[in-house]
């Protein structure tokens, strides 16, 4: 199960025991919101898009959404989202889970701006019902990102 390969990831940080497990779905920013009773923004959703041929995660805030003009002039092609199938299998956890921890080889992660108006943020942890509570400095370190990049809109 893909929330276990989460925990034996954040474990190498000491973080695993940190992984909250719901009763309730939490598989979108809203029922994740509901769940952790924060606001929507604060949930760090992770979005999966195919870059020439290889999965690529970016991580957002909740209220953000891809603006496709920045989105192409940071990866040089218009944004195609990966169907669930296709999600499962390059990323390694299933929509609704999907987080940047305990990812398959080769699946590049990026944060998004969006996220650094916040001191703590909300990912997903594998799971349509987890989440764990992160700083940004934590985000960055136990995701393993490549890069700050600013390809969201209508946050703020």
């Amino acid at each position: 199960m893909a929330i276990e390969k989460v925990r034996a990831y954040l474990e190498t940080f000491g973080a695993a025991d940190r992984v909250r497990e719901f009763d309730v779905s939490s598989a979108t920013v809203d029922l994740a919101a509901l769940a952790l009773n924060c606001e929507p923004s604060r949930i760090a959703k992770t979005l999966s898009f195919l870059v020439e041929g290889r999965a690529v995660l970016i991580v957002m805030a909740g209220d953000a959404k891809i603006d496709n003009h920045k989105y192409k002039a940071q990866f040089g092609a218009k944004a195609k989202m990966l169907t669930p199938d296709e999600v499962e299998t390059l990323v390694g956890h299933a929509v609704g889970g999907v987080c940047p921890f305990g990812v398959n080889e080769g699946v590049t992660v990026y944060l998004d701006v969006s996220l650094k108006r916040f001191e703590t943020v909300f990912p997903a942890c594998g799971s349509g019902s987890s989440a764990i509570e992160l700083s940004i400095p934590e985000l960055e370190q136990y995701s393993g990102y490549t890069a700050w990049v600013d390809v969201g809109k209508g946050w703020g």
